[in-house]
């Protein structure tokens, strides 16, 4: 499989994973927690496929998102996009990448933390899952958009 159809099928898997019915068992909790955390750990998959794709013809050593996006050296265009949206806190990917900080807490992303906690508190913003739809959402426009200028050259 090439690195852009790895990236296609991740984001695919993510956005499954994003629909799958919770239920109305007691379990419908835990397969929601477990629905978001996987659809966000596909996520961090793409997101480290993206790096392969877009730099496999610059001879870096690494794909690993967190060193590339982390680094201050002079990297590839679509690279210091990433860079910018990285570091730019109403980005898609600064929420991203927070939420993927989470994900490797011991709490997790979900609301709460743990699964045993029922109590609900209304808010007027969406939920993480609807965040991270909208998330993906722009991950694959401007992956469009990396694919795009890459054909241009």
């Amino acid at each position: 499989m090439t690195p852009s159809g790895r990236t296609n099928q991740l984001l695919y898997q993510a956005e499954l994973l994003l629909t799958l019915p919770d239920g109305e068992d007691e379990h419908a909790p835990g397969r929601r927690r477990a629905s978001l955390e996987g659809a966000l750990a596909m996520t961090e998959l793409a997101l480290n496929s993206l790096m392969r794709e877009v730099t496999e013809h610059t001879g870096l050593q690494t794909f690993d998102w967190r060193r590339l996006l982390r680094d201050s050296t002079p990297a590839p265009a679509e690279i210091s996009h990433l860079r910018e949206l990285a570091a730019e806190p109403d980005s898609w990917l600064f929420q991203l990448l927070t939420s993927l900080e989470a994900l490797h807490g011991c709490d997790g992303v979900s609301p709460g933390g743990r699964l045993g906690v029922t109590a609900m508190i209304a808010t007027a913003g969406p939920s993480p899952g609807e965040r991270l739809s909208r998330q993906l959402r722009e991950f694959k426009a401007l992956l469009a958009a990396f694919r795009e200028s890459s054909r241009e050259w």
